[in-house]
């Protein structure tokens, strides 16, 4: 049987030293608009757009790696409806310039002694390509790292890499930039580990991604000031480069644009100023504590978040088919919900997202973890129910540092009113944390969910439901353990407060999520691909399709990034109810 592209280029990649000259294959194949073939059909239009738009505000595209086909098919249309709107549009790409970047990872054929020694470097020439191929067909300014940088700048860049104490990195500030956050975020994302210890390769490693970070800092600095760039707009707002990308903007005073895929099929989620990682927590309330709440707003929510449950509305996907029934999940745990009070306790990936926020009640989620197993030691008369996240095993880059082995190290033999969920289980997380008094959450979106069912949450970490009235939220680790003497809680959420999480669950999911109307989810057959996920395609034929008035979403976005609106999409206009909804149930 024929291995698909993505595998067996991957087989490839660790048989050779050199990368292999696929540059023309990879690039047909990577998942974008033809705009070669879309921009023919309305040469004069486009031409004349791009004109028009030359004195208009100067806006960067900034994603700058080239591969990446969950990023870059949105980006260059982005680039075009902007342009459409009278934007002056230009492109940051890497031409393979930097030692270390977002698409170094070691599931992407790229092994610590490779990267430690090489960088990414057999990655970058077929990345590029694709690069150029999405975006200078387009016909607008593109800017490359390799000309932003001067050779002192290279020097600079080289020294303090490789002179910063390997324990000082993380905390390191240049030039008034936190290169050193950035850098230690992306080395984390590249091991897949929550930290660096034993990973033999981590110290040249890191110092790969500072070296980058600060190289990074210098071309985007100079593109700004020579270009006068007013808003720059790119995904993530974290790692390397983009996190030193968005450091610096907001540094010189450029208004700061980011986004990403979001949960919801055809959604993505953008902000302003930062990712969206720390723009949630501390987004003002009256956003959404104002929504007209109607029956149909709320039958439109709980059945949304019902089909989380198979994620059959979402573009990704755990369990094709959870195990609900409460018979067989009691009998696979070992657990008797009935003997006594049941807290359920609910993890993250450890390497994923990992900057600093002020909330957090702990230094880390493994911390959190192992204090909390410690306090449910000595409370016998409550049972403790870890699930772990199953992006842990099944996600796009599976953790290197599972959380149960952390778990099985600090504790051999685990207190006998402790209960883990695996990742691997195909139990129903809903329904096993619908048996719970209450949950313990410290970063996940999940508690967004269940305090819409009525379950109590209590917050520890960078939860984006911190805050907005209807979670428990420990500011330290004391104040945290103070909070679990009080457990069992023994009640679920009044009305009153299941109605607001559930408007605020509309908000997050309906409003902040803005779906657009040609995107097309890609099948299952076809999701990946040799540069990693691929979740949608791009589906137009003509750039009139991306003109103001055509699609709502895009329109929502395009107007954020030129004038800074709010990324708010006004789903409950498309209500036609009208009368205020019942009390809600509890669930």
């Amino acid at each position: 049987m024929d291995l698909p592209l993505w595998l067996l280029l991957k087989t490839e990649l660790r048989k050779v030293k050199r990368p292999i000259r696929i540059r023309s294959t990879l690039a047909a194949r990577f998942p974008r608009p033809d705009w070669k073939a879309i921009l023919a059909a309305d040469r004069a239009v486009w031409a004349d757009a791009r004109t028009k738009a030359a004195s208009g505000p100067r806006v960067i595209i900034a994603s700058s790696v080239g591969a990446l086909p969950t990023i870059n098919p949105l980006a260059s249309t982005l680039a075009v409806a902007l342009t459409l709107r009278g934007a002056n549009v230009q492109v940051l790409l890497c031409d393979g310039f930097l030692p270390a970047c977002e698409r170094a990872a070691i599931y992407n054929a790229l092994p610590p002694a490779e990267m430690a020694r090489n960088g990414p470097r057999s990655l970058c020439r077929n990345c590029f390509a694709v690069g150029r191929a999405a975006y200078e067909s387009l016909g607008l300014p593109v800017h490359h790292y390799s000309l932003l940088v001067t050779k002192a700048e290279r020097s600079a860049a080289s020294r303090v890499a490789a002179e910063t104490p390997f324990a000082t990195i993380p905390a390191l500030i240049f030039e008034g930039i936190a290169v050193g956050e950035h850098a230690h975020a992306g080395a984390l994302r590249y091991f897949a580990r929550g930290d660096l210890a034993d990973e033999p390769q981590a110290e040249p490693v890191l110092r790969r991604y500072l070296e980058a970070a600060l190289l990074t800092l210098f071309a985007t600095r100079r593109l700004i000031r020579q270009q006068r760039i007013e808003v720059a707009c790119f995904h993530h707002g974290i790692y390397v480069p983009q996190g030193i990308i968005g450091e610096v903007c907001r540094s010189e005073g450029v208004r700061v644009v980011n986004w990403n895929v979001a949960y919801r099929t055809r959604c993505f989620i953008f902000s302003h100023g930062d990712t969206y990682h720390h723009t949630m927590m501390d987004e003002p309330l009256d956003v959404w504590e104002q929504i007209p709440w109607t029956p149909a707003i709320e039958a439109e929510t709980l059945e949304y978040l019902k089909s989380r449950w198979q994620g059959t509305r979402d573009w990704i996907f755990f369990h094709e088919k959870p195990q609900e029934d409460l018979e067989q999940i009691t009998r696979e745990i070992g657990i008797d919900f009935a003997a006594r009070p049941t807290i359920g306790m609910l993890t993250n990936v450890m390497w994923d997202a990992q900057l600093h926020y002020p909330a957090n009640a702990f230094p880390n989620m493994l911390d959190w973890v192992l204090r909390t197993i410690a306090y449910f030691a000595r409370r016998p008369e409550l049972q403790l129910l870890i699930r772990v996240h199953p992006a842990e095993l099944r996600g796009l880059m599976p953790s290197r540092q599972p959380i149960i082995d952390e778990i099985r190290r600090a504790f051999p033999a685990l207190p006998p009113n402790v209960y883990i969920i695996p990742p691997e289980s195909s139990i129903s997380t809903y329904a096993a944390m619908l048996q719970c008094d209450s949950v313990i959450i410290y970063g996940t979106k999940t508690g967004v969910e269940l305090s819409s069912l009525g379950i109590p949450i209590i917050v520890a970490g960078e939860a984006w439901i911190r805050g907005k009235g209807l979670t428990i939220d420990a500011p330290n680790a004391e104040e945290y353990f103070t909070i679990l003497d009080r457990l069992p809680l023994g009640r679920r959420l009044d009305e009153p407060t299941i109605q607001r999480a559930r408007k605020y669950a509309y908000h997050f999911f309906f409003r902040r999520m803005i779906p657009i109307g040609f995107i097309a989810p890609t099948t299952a057959r076809t999701w990946r691909n040799a540069f990693g996920w691929w979740p949608y395609d791009v589906q137009i034929e003509r750039i009139d399709e991306l003109a103001p008035g055509r699609d709502r979403g895009l329109d929502v976005i395009c107007d954020g990034i030129l004038t800074g609106a709010p990324f708010i999409y006004p789903a409950e206009a498309s209500s036609s109810a009208t009368q205020p909804a019942a009390a809600a149930t509890q669930a």
